[in-house]
């Protein structure tokens, strides 16, 4: 049997996640010769952790997803700095910048997105204007970000948030400017970001909330459009994404928002596929991780003809923001009001200690939350909504993380965990799948973290998988 020539464009994490999943069904390259083109120069690496490269708690090196020699150990050619100029589709081609060609049989798309700018008088991408979107962005920045100096981060979203914070923790004079009447409406309702807020006001950073910057003043900082004045020697742009679909439009793919792309991840095109930031699908949220890797399962499955019924049918988002000091998870239907008629609503704030909780439950089942600065609870509330069991009739000792599923431990003995919990929702892995990885050989957290990449997405469930294998060690 010939092997299908299946070319990866895109060597992000949706690619480099592509390029794994195929390799762990058809080691042996039987099924399919891989090809992957990375525009960057860099290996693959985790961009979840870019704002801890940010904050300095973390080398770049560190978050690197792959081995320099990853790709010529496993068969797969691999090429870096490779910028693809088009698609041809009638010759299966895809044509990069240095006047090369790869031929396909299968296409993937995964390009992934790019910075937006607002459009702001005088603000463009220079010297003193940086985008924070990629490893180079954060070299960038930390040569910009002189110690003391002040910053404005253009944006109060998930990764403006977490760019601030790292700034903040490195000793910069951070103002948060955002439009919006709250940071992270996409995700918060009033009340959670007020206290969101209010802890990272405590941290260090200034917020001007409902007010946009007007005009970038060069050396000097931002205009904004209530005519105030932010100082700022740089300045951050975080104002959001956009989809690279120029290729695949340019090719006659179609494109809305992002590739558009059915269950089996296919585009108009049943030879081309898009997954990750670059894919538009009804059941998925852009920007986040999770979707991309679940894509990544489900074509690999049908790539390698393991399972050809194999379906991506959406992702349940749990979102969390990465910033040191700061706990806070969003999940679901998280803005629903407390008056809605169809939904029970319950609500706890303590502004003082800087927590707060919203629980939104249909027919007894989670279907929404946001916590912030109640860990034990957002780690109780997540198993509930992952596997849509019946919450129990105490709602406050719930959001306060006293109230578990049946036969579910408390989060501080992850070993006793179901089987079918989720362990790393970065990376999907359950508890079932580290004890697997476990009994074929892979028997401390870091052999575990290569096996199944458990640890390796935000780094929030390290304290579990080494609890799942000091378990597993003690059998």
């Amino acid at each position: 049997m010939t092997p299908r020539r299946v070319v990866v464009l895109g060597y992000g994490m949706a690619g480099a996640r592509l390029a794994d999943e195929i390799h762990r069904r058809d080691p042996e390259g039987e099924r399919v010769t891989l090809t992957v083109l990375g525009a960057e120069r860099h290996h693959a690496y985790n961009r979840v952790l870019l704002s801890a490269v940010v904050a300095g708690t973390m080398r770049p090196e560190a978050v690197r997803l792959h081995e320099h020699d990853w790709a010529e150990r496993r068969g797969i050619d691999l090429r870096t700095g490779a910028e693809a100029t088009r698609i041809d589709r009638a010759a299966r081609k895809v044509l990069l910048a240095d006047g090369s060609e790869v031929d396909y049989d299968a296409l993937v798309l995964a390009t992934g997105a790019a910075p937006w700018v607002p459009p702001v008088e005088g603000l463009e991408l220079g010297e003193n204007v940086l985008a924070f979107r990629n490893l180079d962005d954060c070299a960038r920045i930390l040569d910009a970000a002189r110690a003391g100096a002040p910053v404005a981060v253009l944006g109060g979203g998930l990764l403006g948030l977490e760019a601030a914070r790292g700034l903040a923790g490195r000793g910069n004079l951070v103002t948060v400017v955002h439009p919006a009447p709250h940071v992270m409406e996409r995700q918060l309702d009033p009340g959670a970001a007020r206290g969101l807020t209010r802890k990272l006001g405590e941290l260090g950073i200034d917020f001007r909330i409902g007010v946009g910057a007007a005009r970038y003043l060069p050396g000097d900082g931002l205009k904004l459009d209530d005519g105030s004045h932010v100082q700022a020697d740089l300045v951050v742009v975080s104002a959001g994404v956009r989809a690279e679909t120029a290729l695949a439009a340019e090719a006659g793919l179609a494109v809305d928002r992002g590739v558009l792309v059915d269950d089996a991840l296919r585009t108009s095109d049943g030879r081309v596929h898009a997954i990750g930031d670059c894919a538009q699908h009804p059941g998925t949220v852009s920007g986040l991780v999770q979707p991309a890797y679940e894509q990544a399962e489900v074509l690999a499955d049908l790539l390698t003809g393991v399972d050809t019924a194999a379906r991506y049918r959406g992702t349940p988002v749990v979102t969390r923001l990465k910033a040191r000091g700061v706990d806070l998870a969003a999940l679901g239907e998280a803005q629903i009001e407390l008056t809605d008629p169809d939904a029970e609503v319950v609500c706890f704030e303590d502004p003082a200690r800087g927590r707060y909780a919203k629980l939104v439950l249909r027919e007894d089942r989670v279907a929404g939350a946001i916590v912030l600065g109640l860990p034990d609870a957002a780690a109780t509330i997540t198993q509930f909504y992952d596997r849509r069991t019946p919450v129990p009739a105490d709602r406050l000792g719930l959001l306060l993380g006293r109230a578990l599923p049946p036969g579910v431990a408390p989060a501080t003995s992850p070993a006793d965990l179901p089987a079918s919990a989720v362990v790393c929702r970065c990376n999907t892995v359950s508890k079932a799948r580290l004890v697997d990885a476990w009994r074929a050989g892979a028997t401390d957290v870091a052999q575990l973290a290569t096996a199944t990449r458990a640890t390796t997405g935000c780094g929030g469930c390290a304290d579990a998988v080494s609890g799942i294998a000091d378990w597993l060690r003690a059998q």
